[in-house]
């Protein structure tokens, strides 16, 4: 079961291979939008994940865990 239609429409994709969301700057394309936006990071220097306790940014929050 999924709580929203959104997650459901999602996970549908997931299995058709349905991409709808497209990169602007190199025309990949995406199943969700946040995957669009963290691959669209690729493209810009955004580090909004930052460790606090050496002040190093990371694209994603899983690279900023994991260090």
């Amino acid at each position: 079961r999924f709580s929203q239609s959104s997650h459901l429409r999602a996970h549908q994709r997931s299995h058709t291979g349905e991409r709808l969301y497209e990169c602007d700057k190199c025309k990949k394309s995406f199943q969700s939008i946040s995957s669009l936006v963290l691959h669209y990071r690729t493209h810009t220097d955004e580090r909004p994940y930052e460790c606090p306790d050496c002040g190093k940014g990371f694209k994603d929050k899983s690279t900023l865990v994991a260090h």
